[in-house]
């Protein structure tokens, strides 16, 4: 007999968003003035390498993160609150994997938890399980006095092991038997959070992942193969918006 609350847990940049929220993010903090030119170049950039290639880079990853909690510092919560709803409405509605928020709703309706699991800013995470009608959202956490940002991490950026160890705090918290819970993840970077549940699942999985996938027996979720020529549009309107926004940060700067 299973006891314990059970939950899913769903990796977001690749796997319910198509791309990385956080470089969503930071094209639509450069719009309104947040980053200079420069910075949105880079962004662009790696965002462009992470749509067509479908892989996380740890680097980048950390580099976009460092802007960000410098731009961030002095700021108010309420501000990047108020700001994360704006950019989930304008940037992230449209680029959801909906097959697999139909699955993530399926486990809500069966009586299930439903966490996102992302190295994005919690506060970002915490609004799109809001707005997807999900249980909640565990991400990277900045440090907070008062109200106003600090511009210091609470902890690591929740990428790779750091995930299964804050699914783990969170199981202890909540009471969760995540033996009985699942998992769903596009990247091998996400291996120790597939591997800290008793359901893993790959979601339009990468090489490396999809060879353990098959090695262990995991279910392999391929959206791709329904959505492969929308998939590749995507990808190719993805890289020509990056180029076009390149060209328009530029002219600005002049």
């Amino acid at each position: 007999m299973t006891t314990g609350r059970v939950a899913a847990f769903f990796d977001v940049d690749n796997t319910v968003v198509r791309g990385a929220s956080l470089f969503h993010l930071a094209r639509s903090f450069r719009q309104r003035g947040y980053f200079r030119a420069r910075d949105i170049r880079t962004f662009i950039v790696k965002q462009s390498r992470f749509v067509l290639s479908g892989k996380e880079y740890l680097t980048d990853i950390a580099s976009v993160q460092q802007a960000a909690l410098a731009f961030v510092a002095g700021r108010s919560v309420e501000e990047m609150t108020s700001l994360a709803a704006e950019v989930f409405d304008e940037r992230l509605a449209d680029k959801l994997w909906h097959e697999v928020l139909e699955l993530a709703h399926r486990h809500r309706d069966a009586g299930t938890d439903v966490w996102l699991v992302t190295a994005t800013p919690v506060e970002v995470a915490d609004l799109m399980a809001h707005r997807l009608g999900l249980s909640g959202a565990l991400g990277t956490v900045s440090e907070v006095v008062d109200g106003v940002y600090t511009g210091n991490l609470v902890g690591s950026v929740l990428h790779g092991k750091q995930k299964a160890i804050a699914v783990k705090a969170l199981a202890e918290r909540e009471g969760i038997n995540l033996a009985a819970s699942s998992a769903y993840s596009d990247s091998a970077n996400d291996l120790p959070l597939l591997e800290s549940v008793g359901l893993p699942h790959v979601v339009n999985p990468d090489r490396a992942l999809k060879r353990i996938a098959r090695e262990r027996g995991w279910p392999i979720l391929e959206f791709r193969s329904r959505r492969s020529l929308a998939r590749w549009s995507g990808r190719q309107l993805s890289l020509a918006g990056a180029i076009v926004a390149t060209l328009v940060a530029l002219f600005a700067t002049r």
